[in-house]
Order: structure tokens, then C-alpha cells, then sequence
């Protein structure tokens, strides 16, 4: 039985920000006032967040951040999204909100984050902390990781894009099932900087891919993916 535990006190600008997007994330708000101070506290499942607003508070500042260990990353990757697309009408990559998508960071178990409107991030791993912690195989999975523990983990985006670059320069032969999961990342981090066209650039040289019916079968999520940042640029 549990005895101890910590319960994260979040800043944010307006409950009214920050309440909305947790219930698109199937939170739901177990407390709220008003007075004398704008307190709220939301919950799903094991996950208990607890907001105050104060009206001058940046987002773009914040320096919130929240560890939450779950047993299925890629599960509540899944329901967060739903969640999302059904409120937003997509997973927001860039700006605030947004979420990452679930991926082996360099030296970090794999996981995602989302960042929240008020500018706080959660950071998602799974209960097995060696789990997807070593690169998958292909020459350019290395570079992704190292990508990923840079823009998604420290929020470089810039570095990310300069690691995903050189290491796709690098291996310019590699297979275009190994390509692709860089390629995909490439444009969702130029998405992420605001970049539209160098996004679009990497996006059709996505779809000028040559792979196999087994690639594709392989690369489904990747392809989705790319599919989904497509129809963000076109929106």
C-alpha cells in the first residue's frame, strides 16, 4: 500500500489554459477554486497534477517539468493522441501545446513529452527503465537517438536538425527503411522550428522513397507519421 508520494504543483496563466487540454487527455478536474487563490487539481489513473495560475505567468519561461513513469509508453502515447486530434483536430508538434512522439533518446530510456499550456513539460517512461534505451539497428538509428536527446529531451531543436542532417549526409546510401525514420523526424523538427518549406522539402523526398511491401508493412508508424505532418503543412 502506497504511504508516500509527490504531488507536482504547476504554474500556468489561466486555469481555463491548462484544464481544457488534460481533459482532452482524459483527465479529469477532481478539485477547482477560485478563491482565494485559482487552484485546480487534475487526475487519470495513477497521474495527479495540481495547477495555480498567476495572470502575468510566460508560458514561453516556464521551467515546470514533471517525470511520470507509466507501464506502456506507447499506450497512453496512443490515448493522449486520440485525445488531442479529437479536440485540436491533430497532435500539435510545435509551439505550446504540443507532444512529442514516442522515441529511444540517447542514453534515456523511450518515451515522449508533452508540453502543456502553461509551458510545463511531462516526461514520459515506462516502469522498465532499460527498455528501447539502446538505438535499434540501422546506420542512422544512432542518429536519431542522439537527435531526439537533444530536441525532444533538452528542446534544441536546431541541434537536432544538425545531428539528423549530417548523420542522413553521412549514410547517404543507406536503406530507405533506415532513411526513413530520420527523414520523418527531420521534417517534424523543421514543423517544430516554424521552417514549412525545408519541411515540405523532406516530406516529398519521404515520398519519393523506393521501398518494398515489406518496408512498408514494417515502417507503418513512420509512414503514418509522415502522412500526419503532411496534412499539417497543407492545413
Amino acid at each position: 500500500m502506497r504511504t508516500e508520494y509527490t504531488v507536482p504543483c504547476l504554474p500556468c496563466r489561466d486555469l481555463d489554459d491548462v484544464l481544457p487540454f488534460y481533459t482532452a487527455l482524459g483527465f479529469e478536474t477532481t478539485y477547482r477554486q477560485q478563491r482565494p487563490n485559482p487552484y485546480a487539481v487534475v487526475r487519470r489513473g495513477g497521474i495527479e497534477l495540481h495547477f495555480f495560475s498567476v495572470p502575468e505567468f510566460d508560458p514561453e519561461l516556464s521551467l515546470g517539468n514533471v517525470g511520470v513513469v507509466v507501464p506502456d509508453t506507447g499506450a497512453l502515447h496512443t490515448a493522449f493522441a486520440a485525445g488531442l486530434r479529437e479536440r485540436y483536430g491533430k497532435v500539435p508538434v510545435s509551439g505550446i501545446p504540443r507532444m512529442t512522439r514516442p522515441r529511444v533518446k540517447q542514453g534515456v530510456p523511450r518515451g515522449f513529452t508533452v508540453v502543456d499550456p502553461g509551458g510545463n513539460w511531462l516526461r514520459i517512461t515506462g516502469h522498465d527503465q532499460s527498455e528501447g534505451a539502446a538505438p535499434s539497428e540501422g546506420r542512422l538509428a544512432r542518429a536519431v537517438a542522439a537527435a531526439a536527446r537533444q530536441a525532444d529531451s533538452h528542446g534544441d531543436e536546431a541541434a537536432g536538425i544538425r545531428v539528423l542532417e549530417n548523420g542522413l549526409a553521412r549514410h547517404a546510401d543507406a536503406p530507405a527503411v533506415q532513411r526513413l525514420p530520420a527523414l520523418v523526424y527531420l521534417a517534424e523538427l523543421h514543423i517544430r522550428t516554424g521552417d514549412r518549406e525545408a519541411a515540405a522539402a523532406v516530406l516529398a523526398e519521404v515520398a519519393a522513397l523506393d521501398l518494398s511491401p515489406a518496408d512498408r508493412e514494417d515502417a507503418t508508424a513512420e509512414l503514418a507519421t509522415a502522412t500526419e505532418l503532411t496534412a499539417d503543412l497543407r492545413s
